[in-house]
C-alpha cells in the first residue's frame, strides 16, 4: 500500500437483519484516502454512504472485511484501543452539531482534551478558532449562535485533538446554502492550515464539487 495512504478498505460489507430480511447496507467496498487529501462521498439516501464514513471511524462494526488504519486493521484491536484510536486520531463533525447545551462554544470545543486528561494547548485553540472565524464566540452557549456558527465548533471540536482524519456526515444538511457554503469554506481552510484528511458525506452535489475527488456510491456499492 502506498505510504501516502492513511485509511483503506478491503471487502469492507454491512448487513442488517437475516435470510430473506437481510439488507445490505454496504458491499464489498474498497476504497482508500490518501494524507491531506479532500474527499466526498456522495449518493441518494440509504446507498450505504453513512455506513462507510461510521465504519471508517470504528463507530459501528462490520459485517466482513477490514479497515486499515496506517495498516493496522482497527476491528482487531480490542475495545480499548480502538476507543482510544477514536478519541485521538479521528474527528467526527455531524449534522446536528451534537453540542451540549450547557456548555459555551469553547467549553464544547475543549471538551474532548478534558476527557482524554491531556493539558490545553491554548495557542493551538486560538489557531484553531481564528482560522474556523469563530473566536469572538467562544463564551457563547450554543443557543446564542447560528446554525453555521454551531457547526464551526462543531469542527473546532474535532480539531480538538489533533486528529489525523475528520469525518463529516452531512456537514451542511441542516444549513441554507449560504451557511453551508461558509462551513465547507472554513472546512478547506482548516485541512489547508493544519493538513488533516477530510471525508465528507453529502448528498449535495455542489458541496461534492469543491472537494479533491468524489466517491460514489448507490445501493450499498461504489459505483464511481
Amino acid at each position: 500500500m502506498d505510504n501516502n495512504v492513511i485509511i483503506w478498505t478491503q471487502g469492507l460489507t454491512k448487513t442488517y437483519g437475516e435470510g430473506e430480511a437481510m439488507v445490505w447496507a454496504l458491499k464489498d467496498a474498497n476504497v482508500s484516502f490518501k494524507r491531506g487529501e479532500f474527499v466526498s462521498v456522495i449518493g441518494p439516501s440509504g446507498s450505504g454512504k453513512s455506513t462507510l464514513l461510521h465504519l471508517l471511524g470504528g463507530i459501528d462494526h462490520p459485517t466482513g472485511g477490514t479497515v486499515c488504519y496506517d495498516n493496522v486493521d482497527i476491528y482487531k484491536l480490542s475495545d480499548d484501543k480502538l476507543s482510544a484510536l477514536r478519541r485521538k486520531r479521528i474527528g467526527f463533525v455531524f449534522q446536528f452539531y451534537n453540542l451540549i447545551p450547557e456548555l459555551t462554544a469553547k467549553e464544547n470545543i475543549i471538551l474532548p482534551i478534558l476527557l482524554d486528561r491531556q493539558k490545553i494547548d491554548e495557542d493551538r485553540i486560538s489557531e484553531i478558532t481564528d482560522t474556523l472565524g469563530i473566536s469572538g464566540r467562544l463564551s457563547h452557549l450554543p443557543s446564542q449562535l447560528s446554525g453555521g456558527q454551531q457547526q464551526r465548533v462543531a469542527i473546532a471540536r474535532a480539531l480538538a485533538n489533533d486528529p489525523d482524519i475528520i469525518l463529516c456526515d452531512e456537514p451542511t444538511g441542516n444549513l441554507d446554502e449560504k451557511s453551508g457554503g461558509e462551513v465547507i469554506d472554513r472546512l478547506k481552510a482548516a485541512r489547508e492550515k493544519f493538513g488533516k484528511t477530510v471525508i465528507i458525506v453529502t448528498h449535495d452535489v455542489s458541496v461534492a464539487k469543491q472537494t479533491d475527488r468524489v466517491i460514489k456510491i448507490t445501493d450499498g456499492r461504489i459505483t464511481q
